[in-house]
């Protein structure tokens, strides 16, 4: 009796596809027409345009089958011939089932936006859309902001790193008002300034699709602050917000801390940069002991100093939602360390620490792993350029022989030196939880490269090792090219085998 073979069946054929890469599709679409209609829709599901993908003409004439497009660069750089690759793009999503379109760093400028603005207006399937870096000014802005007034099916919209300022965002802040589909906006580098932010604040107070907005290198000083603030009184669906790199002074980061008061919807903050100070840090410190939503906050360089420190210490001793803290260039010192070691020693949620940059040196090294040695929760801690030397690292050594929760520890620019080293590997032969290790530029020679190398003989979870920027030489390298044989599992960072 005949048999079918398998490969004659066209959902034999369909399951091959979905786990074949895009060379064997291509290969496989070639075979015979009944192998093209098997293989052609996995090879046009996700499309990457490129010097070596598919041509435009071919994009167009399978556009029925591509959910997935992202440009990676147009054939040409030429304007005109980028707006005709424009229309072939406005037309594809006129008739297509396309839901993520990333046109990132193409330069399409005002009149590309415009044109896909149009099809926009009576597009049903598109969700995520990325057109950062893309020379996009106000007249662009205010042309793709219309149809967002209607749209349902948008939810992820980036425009980051273009120039859409004041006016574009104040059409931005209408549509805002009306749309009802837009979860996620990057404004990030958009130059948008009091006015722009004024507007987006009065849209946030009526607008509940919104979750995400990241603002972040957007000039915003202290008026705007307060006016973002002022809307987040009143808010209730924002969950993320990003307002890094701003130069947003002490009167406008006290409000934005004044508002998360009363705000009981977000969970990811991110106000470095700014200057709440030792002030606004004792006043997000009572926040934080009775917050019972925020998991993430970011305080990289806002000179909080060490008694700001002490606020936030005491503050996490009671608070259990907290998970994400960058304390990062904020003159902590070993005495700010010293109570944020305390606070680790009860506290039983916080998983990362952000604390590089605070000369915190061996005294604020030691408190820390004293503090390792009981906590169980802590899966990441930064203590890069902090000026900790031997008697630091000998300490966390220890520590490490101990604790089991820690995964990644960052030590970059500490002049730890051979002895440094040789603590850490002693640590490495027994420790089973870290999993990445940076010691960039660590004054670490050969002899502190060779216990390392014997201590990864032995290791079997270390998956990461930076060790960039020292002074590895011959026997050094040597010495790693021997563990490398036998230990297979770990990457080492700065080391050419």
């Amino acid at each position: 009796m005949f048999q079918t073979h398998p490969l004659d069946m066209p959902e034999i054929r369909f399951i091959i596809a979905s786990n074949l890469g895009l060379k064997d599709l291509t290969s496989c679409a070639r075979v015979s027409q009944d192998w093209k209609h098997s293989f052609t829709p996995s090879l046009y599901k996700s499309v990457v345009v490129s010097e070596r993908g598919p041509n435009m003409e071919s994009i167009e004439r399978n556009k029925h089958l591509i959910k997935s497009l992202k440009v990676q660069r147009f054939i040409s750089a030429n304007q005109s011939s980028i707006s005709g690759q424009i229309r072939v793009l406005s037309s594809i999503l006129t008739n297509s089932r396309l839901t993520t379109l990333d046109l990132s760093g193409n330069s399409i400028r005002d009149d590309g936006v415009q044109a896909l603005s149009e099809v926009l207006k009576t597009n049903s399937t598109l969700t995520t859309l990325n057109l950062s870096n893309n020379a996009i000014k106000e007249n662009g802005a205010q042309a793709l902001f219309e149809p967002l007034k209607t749209n349902s099916t948008l939810t992820n919209l980036d425009l980051s790193g273009n120039s859409i300022r004041e006016t574009g965002v104040q059409a931005l802040a209408e549509a805002l008002k009306t749309n009802s589909s837009l979860a996620i906006l990057n404004l990030r580098c958009n130059v948008i300034k009091l006015n722009g932010v004024r507007a987006l604040a009065e849209a946030l107070k009526t607008n509940s699709s919104l979750i995400t907005l990241d603002l972040s290198l957007n000039w915003i000083r202290d008026y705007a602050a307060q006016a973002l603030a002022e809307a987040l009184k009143v808010n209730s669906t924002l969950t993320t917000l990003n307002l890094k790199d701003n130069v947003i002074g002490k009167d406008g980061s006290l409000a934005l801390v004044e508002a998360l008061k009363t705000n009981s919807t977000l969970i990811a903050v991110d106000l470095s940069g700014s200057k709440i100070g030792e002030i606004g840090a004792r006043v997000l410190a009572e926040i934080l002991k009775k917050n019972s939503n925020l998991t993430t906050l970011g305080l990289h360089s806002n000179q909080i100093g060490s008694n700001g420190a002490q606020a936030l210490s005491d503050a996490l001793k009671t608070n259990s939602t907290l998970t994400t803290l960058n304390l990062s260039n904020n003159y902590i010192g070993p005495n700010g360390t010293q109570t944020l070691a305390d606070a680790l020693r009860t506290n039983s949620t916080l998983s990362t620490l952000i604390l590089g940059v605070n000369s915190i040196g061996d005294n604020g090294a030691q408190v820390l792993a004293e503090a390792l040695k009981n906590n169980s929760t802590l899966t990441e801690l930064d203590l890069g350029l902090n000026s900790i030397r031997e008697n630091g690292i000998q300490a966390m050594s220890e520590a490490l022989k101990i604790n089991s929760s820690l995964t990644t520890l960052n030590l970059i620019l500490s002049p730890i030196g051979d002895n440094g080293a040789r603590a850490l590997a002693e640590a490495l032969k027994t420790n089973s939880t870290l999993a990445t290790l940076s010691l960039n530029e660590n004054s670490i020679g050969d002899n502190g490269v060779q216990e390392l190398a014997e201590a990864l003989k032995i290791n079997s979870t270390l998956t990461t090792l930076d060790l960039y920027c020292n002074r590895i030489g011959k026997c050094g390298a040597q010495a790693l090219a021997e563990t490398l044989k036998v230990n297979s599992t770990v990457l080492i960072l700065g080391f050419a085998n």
